[in-house]
């Protein structure tokens, strides 16, 4: 987009950053990003980014996938006012539903994307990295569909905590490959990830779950995931009298369901805010470094090496952000808040009792942290929010029973 700035509605004057559009040929969005992998990896991230280019801009495959997204994957998701919290924190609360798509979380809207490109380079087999087990799973559901195998490696410390993803990974007919290294959780499964696609990079496709690792990854899982915002933003232009809500906020792990919204209000006046979870802030806490292949911003100790990330949501417990997101920052076009896990928990009950919603533990980091700004006054009373739900929460029952 051309360099510009935005006026809030409080007279705060959001600078530009020419983010949310195409890096170049390097993937650096400001100093972040970029590609940092063994030499082996470079031709594949070559052969995968030329392919992402002719296969972006090739309306057979766009309307292939266009296809997909309505027909099977349930787009669009609505955009629901939440009435009775609403009215509880005295704003207007819309909740962009991406726990109602097939797979129950956005992580659809990427990986089929990511599948027809893989077989449209002839691989044989989607290789992927999960925490929460919903990538895996939208992985292996994309696998079955078009005929390809699928192998997912899973922290032993997740597949523990999200028994019923993995049940769902295996009857779909994928291999998850329990990952027993460092804190068994996702920053170890990229890790193997990474090192299975160096051995078997002929006829495997490393479908990457979030807008991390090397170059062309952060951008092309951004363009799958612009799906959210642009579909987000037509509805807020009908919903809501001046079109564009105050605020716009998404969890941030990797920060892929964040990115895909963030790009369809980034030339608007809303204000953009990622939530993080405390233990895993790395766009709060972290320290430019070099992780999983891209520049970005990282949780180090004062040594420089990784710190373990903690969560109460098994897909926010990554030490890193994705580099977009590190550079969205730096700019001042989007804030990042934390949250506790108290806090989250008590979030996912009160969307449960107040809308009959049953959020993910993620995206309950998100509405942890509007309840906590509408009562504190931080949003002002009247303001209107539109938040990303990235999933259901199903998958987490286990997890919190003992936490109510």
């Amino acid at each position: 987009m051309d360099e510009m700035s935005w006026s809030g509605r409080q007279g705060v004057t959001v600078p530009a950053a020419r983010a949310m559009s195409d890096p170049g040929v390097t993937g650096r969005f400001g100093t972040y990003g970029g590609r940092y992998v063994p030499e082996s990896l470079i031709p594949a991230c070559h052969e995968i980014e030329t392919a992402f280019r002719e296969a972006w801009s090739d309306p057979e495959f766009r309307g292939r996938l266009d296809t997909l997204l309505t027909v099977y994957a349930g787009r669009p998701t609505p955009l629901t006012p939440a009435w009775r919290l609403s009215r509880e924190l005295g704003i207007t609360l819309l909740l962009k539903r991406e726990d109602l798509t097939h797979t129950g979380s956005h992580k659809i809207n990427n990986v089929l994307g990511q599948a027809l490109l893989a077989h449209r380079m002839g691989k044989q087999r989607l290789l992927a990295e999960t925490g929460a087990g919903q990538h895996g799973v939208a992985t292996a559901t994309a696998a079955a569909l078009l005929g390809l195998k699928a192998t997912v490696f899973m922290g032993e410390r997740d597949i523990e905590r999200q028994e019923l993803n993995v049940l769902r990974m295996n009857v779909l007919g994928a291999e998850v490959v329990p990952v027993t290294t460092g804190s068994r959780t996702l920053k170890d499964a990229c890790n193997e990830a990474m090192r299975h696609w160096v051995s078997s990079v002929d006829d495997s496709y490393y479908c990457l779950g979030s807008v991390m690792g090397p170059h062309p990854y952060p951008w092309m899982v951004r363009e799958f995931q612009r799906v959210i915002g642009e579909e987000a933003r037509a509805q807020c232009a009908a919903e809501l009298p001046v079109g564009v809500p105050d605020y716009v906020v998404a969890c941030v792990g990797g920060g892929s369901n964040a990115a895909g919204t963030f790009a369809g209000f980034a030339g608007t006046t809303a204000r953009l805010v990622g939530v993080e979870a405390e233990g895993g802030a790395a766009a709060t806490f972290g320290r430019a470094g070099v992780l999983h292949g891209f520049r970005s911003l990282v949780l180090q100790d004062e040594d420089g090496q990784v710190r373990e990330a903690h969560s109460v949501a098994a897909g926010l417990d990554y030490p890193g952000i994705g580099p977009e997101h590190a550079h969205l920052r730096d700019s001042g076009r989007a804030r990042y808040e934390t949250v506790n896990d108290e806090e989250v928990v008590q979030a996912l009950l009160c969307l449960a009792r107040t809308e009959g919603i049953l959020a993910a533990l993620e995206s309950s980091h998100a509405v942890a942290w509007v309840i906590r700004a509408a009562k504190s006054g931080e949003i002002a009373p009247g303001s209107t929010v539109m938040l990303t739900l990235s999933g259901r929460g199903d998958k987490d029952i286990a997890s919190i029973k003992d936490l109510m």
